[in-house]
């Protein structure tokens, strides 16, 4: 599937790609909904009729990962909330394996999320991902959503990389596409992202199941 010899820098998406996306898919699904419900005295199913509208107009946008605007919205701790679910966060398997290969072989690894910081560091002190990355880059820290093309811009400015030997593996097609517009040469889609999900057909991007299918080839890279 990949031409390791090719890359030389390797992105990583966090949420639905080295995580689980079943804790995100809850929070936001079941448990906003309920403890919304709770403070407005209504039903889930009211709830849930009343947020999705409002969850749909900042797909794309920053504000979607922003913990801090949905408190405000929503009059909710958000990141508090977060805490109390935090049992559920989980990597996908083989994950560690691939990490450490990457590490191996000498290449750059980065950690490129639009989780918001409060999300970020419960999740890195979860999971002590954190040790396997060269830097950990936040949209938040931008003021730009992966979607956007100023984001690529500007994380191009700040880690300079070479966008014909880096490899971007993810799981929002939304993001793939920006990064391909971008100039970005090697990408991956992660067909299930939620582990209590079925499987998603993908056809745009070459996409994997688990990360074991990219480790085929990866090995030090002569000259790095």
């Amino acid at each position: 599937m990949l031409n390791w010899p090719d890359i030389e820098t390797v992105l990583l998406d966090m949420d639905g790609t080295l995580l689980d996306l079943n804790f995100d898919n809850h929070f936001w699904r079941e448990f906003v909904p309920l403890r919304f419900a709770e403070l407005h005295q209504l039903s889930p199913d009211e709830a849930k009729r009343q947020l999705a509208p409002r969850f749909k107009a900042m797909e794309g946008r920053l504000e979607w990962y922003c913990l801090d605007y949905w408190s405000i919205e929503l009059q909710l701790n958000i990141a508090g909330l977060k805490q109390e679910l935090a049992g559920l966060i989980a990597v996908h398997p083989h994950v560690i394996e691939f990490l450490d290969a990457v590490r191996g072989s000498g290449r750059r690894l980065l950690l490129v999320t639009n989780a918001h910081r409060d999300s970020l560091s419960l999740k890195m002190e979860k999971t002590c991902l954190h040790r396997f990355f060269d830097d950990i880059i936040c949209s938040h820290d931008y003021g730009l959503a992966k979607e956007q093309q100023g984001f690529w811009q500007t994380l191009q400015d700040k880690h300079v990389f070479d966008k014909h030997s880096t490899l971007l593996v993810d799981d929002s097609l939304a993001v793939l596409r920006s990064a391909r517009a971008f100039g970005i040469a090697h990408l991956i889609s992660i067909s299930k992202p939620d582990s209590r999900a079925p499987t998603r057909q993908i056809t745009e991007f070459p996409a994997t199941e688990d990360f074991r299918g990219l480790m085929p080839g990866l090995c030090p890279a002569e000259g790095l």
